[in-house]
C-alpha cells in the first residue's frame, strides 16, 4: 500500500526540489517552457508568454492540494536558479508504480543535473512513498534521456511503437525503461 505525501523538498548536492510558486512563472518561461527545440521530445508546445505558464503553474497549485500529486521544481541551491521540472506523470495505484516525467533547461544539458534530480525522486518514490516500480520513457531520437536513465539504474525493457504523438502532432516510438525497489541502492 503506498504512502501518498504529496510533494515535499527533496534536496541533493547541488538541487532543491520543490512546489512551484506562481512566481515562478517569468523564470520557468524563459529558462525552458518558451523554447521549441528545449522540448521537441516532450507531448506539449512551447509556450507563448508568460500569462500561459503562469496558468499552469496556478493548475500546479491547484493540484498540489491533492497528496498523491508529486510534481518538483527543479532549482540550483546555490543560486536559487529555476531550471527545470520533474514529477510523477501517472501512477498505477494496484502495481504500486509510478512513472516520471521532467525537462530541464537547455543551458543545463550535459552537466549530470538531470541524473542527480532523478536519483533524488527515485530515492522519495522508493523510500517514502513506498512505489515497488518506478518507469520512465523517452523519444527514440532523445539519447540523452536514456543515458540520465540507465546512470540511475533503470533498465532498458523494450520499445513502444507509436505510443504518443509529439509536439508537432506525430506519433513516435518510445523506450521504456523501468527500476524496482529490490534493485534500488540508495549510494548509486
Amino acid at each position: 500500500m503506498l504512502n501518498h505525501i504529496g510533494t515535499q523538498n527533496i534536496e541533493t548536492e547541488r538541487l532543491l526540489l520543490r512546489r512551484f510558486k506562481v512566481e515562478d512563472a517569468e523564470e520557468m518561461f524563459e529558462n525552458w517552457a518558451k523554447d521549441p527545440g528545449n522540448i521537441k521530445f516532450l507531448s506539449w508546445n512551447a509556450h507563448k508568454d508568460t500569462n500561459e505558464t503562469r496558468s499552469i503553474i496556478k493548475i500546479w497549485n491547484e493540484e498540489y492540494k491533492d497528496n498523491k500529486t508529486y510534481n518538483w521544481c527543479i532549482t540550483i541551491k546555490e543560486t536559487k536558479e529555476i531550471i527545470g521540472s520533474i514529477g510523477t506523470v501517472e501512477f498505477f495505484e494496484d502495481i504500486e508504480c509510478a512513472e516520471i516525467g521532467y525537462v530541464i533547461s537547455k543551458k543545463h544539458w550535459n552537466k549530470g543535473i538531470m541524473t542527480e534530480a532523478l536519483r533524488g525522486v527515485i530515492k522519495y518514490l522508493f523510500l517514502k512513498v513506498g512505489v515497488n516500480r518506478i518507469q520512465l520513457k523517452h523519444d527514440l531520437d532523445n539519447l540523452a534521456s536514456g543515458k540520465v536513465m540507465i546512470k540511475n539504474g533503470l533498465k532498458r525493457e523494450g520499445v513502444l511503437r507509436e505510443c504518443y504523438r509529439n509536439n508537432k502532432g506525430k506519433l513516435r516510438d518510445m523506450a521504456i525503461y523501468s527500476i524496482l525497489k529490490s534493485e534500488f541502492k540508495e549510494d548509486f
